[in-house]
């Protein structure tokens, strides 16, 4: 069986986590291609080259894919389809926006979100807000996946795989882009972070949400909300963690004024520790906490602070 193998690519730069992850997905499906397709991907390409497991590496160095249009890179992995059984990307917004036009295309389904590979044609993913786990067989003959990256191993880097040039398709035209703004932050990426400090409706205000912000910042953290906190105007849309916002699974995850609502533990209850902050001790967050404090978060988030300041530096 043969896989392609979507790169994540920001820009010009390979986004090494989601698609080393992504690849130890592909790999039990198959030998795998990697295609990367942006404007001066090359080094991009070099880089997923490396990648244990990746048998060949196709660079599609061209304006047109420079900014992750769905319509032009569909039409791209399209041309290339005939060659592949399957078609794979990291679970990531671009991939999200990218592999549903190129399953409509080949007249297919796509399988979303895997957790695990059962065989060629058989998958794992989560359903119902991830309280259950559903197993998919596919007859189609092109089975287009996304790979929900939290729950896949890095792959190694000791690999050497060609790097082939391929020509870019004509362009559709079908959409055009006009700007990209990115929030600056000098904290962890959210989906990556090794810890995540998240706040919920319980924090009260946006102003009262800053307290997050500084936790995290001490402990070198990403910040985290609720959809609740985030509906309620707390926090901006991109630190949602949730079905309806980033799946995360960091090594400890600290959940301050969080009640534990099912779409919420859908998003971050893979993390290997799991810290709940909240004054209700019948809130659902406890079922899934290693440790949990009945606490004011008023008083207890300040008194953790007080007592990081006394731990030596990192």
């Amino acid at each position: 069986m043969a896989v392609l193998l979507i790169a994540e690519i920001n820009g010009a730069d390979l986004a090494l986590d989601a698609t080393s992850k992504a690849l130890t997905a592909a790999k039990q499906m198959g030998e795998v291609t990697v295609l990367c397709a942006s404007s001066g991907c090359a080094d991009a390409a070099q880089e997923a080259a490396k990648l244990t497991g990746v048998t060949k590496v196709l660079c599609a160095d061209d304006a047109a894919y420079g900014n992750g249009l769905a319509e032009p890179i569909a039409d791209l992995v399209l041309s290339l389809a005939d060659d592949y059984e399957h078609i794979v990307a990291p679970a990531t917004n671009s991939a999200k926006n990218i592999l549903p036009r190129v399953a409509a295309l080949l007249d297919v389904m796509v399988i979303s979100d895997i957790t695990a590979v059962i065989d060629n044609a058989t998958f794992e993913r989560p359903i119902y807000a991830g309280n259950a786990l559903q197993t998919v067989t596919s007859s189609d003959a092109k089975k287009v996946v996304s790979a929900r990256t939290a729950n896949f191993d890095l792959a190694g880097e000791d690999g050497a795989a060609t790097v082939e040039t391929i020509a870019a398709v004509d362009n559709p035209g079908l959409s055009e882009w006009v700007e990209d703004k990115v929030a600056a932050s000098d904290r962890p990426e959210l989906t990556s972070a090794g810890v995540v400090v998240s706040g919920g409706r319980g924090v009260g205000s946006q102003e009262d949400f800053k307290m997050i912000e500084l936790l995290a910042d001490k402990l070198n953290a990403a910040v985290g909300a609720s959809r609740a906190a985030v509906d309620s105007g707390y926090a901006p849309n991109d630190w949602q963690v949730g079905q309806t916002g980033k799946v995360v699974a960091p090594n400890l995850y600290i959940a301050i004024g969080i009640s534990g609502a099912i779409q919420h533990l859908a998003g971050m209850k893979d993390s290997k520790v799991i810290v709940a902050i909240n004054k209700d001790e019948e809130a659902p967050i406890f079922q899934v906490a290693d440790y949990g404090l009945v606490a004011d978060l008023f008083k207890a988030v300040p008194e953790l602070e007080e007592e990081l300041k006394k731990l030596p530096p990192a």
